[in-house]
């Protein structure tokens, strides 16, 4: 397993590489390029920038999060092929530096949704929380005027506000569409991708739909177990993979983390691992990572990811905003202490299911056979 850290880059993100540096067990971050608009090759120039700032800092970057996925591939339109040539264009420069893992998502319009930014907890850190009849009666205009108020310095990837001018055109065009005709839509885009990512051995890895709900009259439908059996099965190969998202998977209330594990094993080539509380049978807010301060059991999640003997990615997912760092303007769910302090915590449950040797902590974290 190797433990990574989310960095949005350097205009992006008010957390500099030196910092992530000093994170115990860190030994890489996970990136994009949030500039460059879904369906548009990006420049090689741009990702050879990217990739040598990284290693500059002492650091791997061998994770990308995310490629995204125009909507035009999701609508199945007549310009998914020109957009598709890009995508793979871009997987290959990628994978000219080194990356191995694109993690992307199919959820159409919005990639995410939540009712509050910084929810004020007992113990005076905020959070990210989600409540369902709130967003149910807003508008996802009025959604990301809150977003914009309430955050400020930084634009909410997925709700920009040029995204929102056109926002009531995008909904409607998927008026209509039946769940099949999504899934072949899917289908297509992966027919045309999974033969690259195999020849550059680069393991694409779907990101689950956060909140695994319809909202806003959108069809969601990586959100289960079920759907993503179907899902990856719609391409059979050891490069069609999941991004386990805990958070996501988890938002339904009786999931089964750990079996989801065990179920898709090998295919499992990125994780996120956050804890999240649950106020009724919709609604939560993002806790601390310790199993104890939320619903879900952070010991069993690793334990299952220990027992398929996984090696992938793992990045500390969403984090309360701790030690006044919200005053500061971090950016909602990224702030740098409680992530850290998540990493911390989920090695420590990682080295006591599978013991370490004394040179694990000197670069990548390795179990021992």
């Amino acid at each position: 397993m190797k433990m990574t850290f989310r960095w949005f880059g350097e205009s992006q993100d008010p957390i500099p590489l030196r910092y992530i540096k000093q994170i115990p067990g860190v030994t890489g971050v996970v990136t994009s390029l949030l500039d460059i608009p879904a369906g548009e090759a990006w420049p090689e120039s741009r990702i050879r920038h990217m990739t040598e700032q990284i290693a500059a800092a002492g650091l791997e970057v061998e994770v990308i999060e995310s490629v995204n996925i125009h909507e035009d591939i999701k609508l199945g339109l007549a310009a998914r092929d020109e957009k598709i040539e890009s995508y793979i264009l871009t997987m290959e420069r990628l994978a000219k530096y080194g990356i191995k893992c694109i993690c992307y998502n199919m959820m159409p319009v919005i990639d995410w949704a939540r009712s509050d930014l910084y929810y004020d907890l007992p113990d005076g850190s905020n959070t990210m929380r989600y409540e369902a009849a709130f967003v149910d009666s807003i508008t996802p205009e009025e959604l990301a005027a809150r977003y914009a108020k309430d955050s400020q310095t930084y634009e909410m990837p997925g709700w920009e506000p040029e995204r929102m001018k056109k926002i009531r055109e995008a909904l409607a065009a998927y008026e209509g569409m039946s769940e099949a005709a999504f899934y072949a839509n899917m289908k297509y885009f992966l027919d045309a991708i999974i033969p690259h990512a195999e020849r550059l051995d680069i393991k694409m890895a779907v990101h689950p739909d956060d909140p695994p709900r319809p909202i806003f009259g959108l069809p969601k439908l990586i959100i289960s177990r079920e759907n993503i059996r179907k899902y990856l099965a719609l391409h059979p190969s050891k490069h069609n993979g999941l991004t386990l998202c805990t958070g996501s998977l988890g938002a339904k209330k009786g999931a089964d983390i750990p079996a989801i594990i065990r179920e898709f094993g090998e295919l499992i080539h990125f994780a996120h691992v956050r804890n999240l509380k649950f106020e009724n049978d919709t609604d939560f807010y993002e806790s601390a990572h310790l199993t104890s301060l939320g619903s879900l059991d952070m010991y069993e999640i690793m334990k299952a990811l220990s027992d398929i003997g996984f090696s992938g990615w793992v990045r500390p997912d969403h984090g309360r905003m701790i030690w006044d760092e919200a005053t500061r303007k971090g950016r909602p769910g990224y702030g740098l202490y409680d992530r850290a302090l998540g990493a911390a915590y989920l090695l420590g449950l990682w080295e006591g299911l599978r013991p370490f040797s004394p040179n694990d902590f000197s670069g990548n974290i390795v179990p021992k056979p």
